[in-house]
């Protein structure tokens, strides 16, 4: 307390200075609506930016939370696309899927490799969320790979940027259908084979899934069409696909579960035995 004192003493006249300065201005203030309107105005103007600098850290660490949030949201909207007969070819979904056919699971990647011959990704998700191999996995822009084995909390990912990966595959303007591969070469290319020669390819068009299996439905977005060639037979097309998924970021996927698969699986098998 002695010490607030002293400060005081040796410092009366500024602190006179600025009670006089602060009545001044106080009095100004309240006699000109000018200033009035000036002070208001600046007043705002600080405050305003420091909530803003407030808001910006509480959202900063809130990212985690809200990703989240917005990944189950898109997996609802997604289930809903999959699932409505009357989806328009814009969103790279068959129209023809049956109600409740498709059910949707997010999924964090917790690793992701994609320089290698043969990559694959882990996922946060196993068979305790009924993920099974074979599902496939998807983003909100492409194709990303197969399940390929499960344990209990988590599963690994066959990726399409894996010389094993073989993926029925289409052009989206003709329905020419191929199998998408991958060279091993670039991360952001993999490669449709055996489209016929007859088929009319230009650069640009649309890669999407064929649908001739219970893997992924018709018409999930793959790429676009970087370069084609005829093979070595010159009786097909090896075309190079841009995939509109970065391979080499993928932090949240969709895995899709085939309500119908089972069924489909035993009546293939029981043809094939015929």
């Amino acid at each position: 307390m002695q010490q607030i004192f002293n400060f005081v003493i040796r410092n009366k006249t500024f602190l006179l200075f600025l009670l006089l300065f602060g009545i001044a201005l106080s009095l100004t203030i309240q006699s000109h609506s000018y200033h009035r309107s000036e002070f208001i105005n600046s007043a705002n103007s600080l405050t305003g930016g420091v909530y803003r600098t407030v808001n910006s850290i509480d959202q900063y660490f809130n990212l985690k939370e809200q990703n989240t949030i917005l990944v189950e949201e898109n997996k609802k909207l997604r289930e809903m696309l999959l699932n409505t007969p009357s989806v328009s070819e814009a969103t790279l979904i068959d129209s023809s899927l049956s109600e409740g056919r498709f059910k949707i699971v997010s999924a964090e990647v917790y690793k992701n490799s994609y320089n290698s011959p043969n990559n694959y990704l882990t996922i946060n998700k196993g068979k305790r969320d009924s993920i099974q191999q074979d599902y496939g996995v998807i983003t909100s822009k492409g194709i990303v790979g197969i399940i390929d084995n499960t344990s209990k909390k988590f599963s690994t990912v066959l990726s399409i940027l894996n010389k094993k990966s073989r993926i029925n595959a289409k052009l989206k303007s003709s329905n020419q259908n191929g199998s998408l591969t991958w060279d091993g070469i670039s991360p952001y290319l993999a490669q449709l084979e055996d489209v016929s020669q007859f088929a009319k390819v230009t650069i640009g068009d649309t890669i999407v899934t064929g649908g001739q299996s219970a893997i992924f439905p018709k018409n999930i977005g793959i790429g676009t069409v970087e370069n084609f060639k005829t093979d070595v037979t010159g009786d097909t097309y090896k075309i190079q696909v841009r995939l509109f998924n970065d391979m080499t970021t993928i932090q949240y996927v969709y895995i899709i579960k085939n309500t119908d698969v089972e069924e489909l699986q035993k009546l293939e098998s029981l043809t094939n035995e015929q």
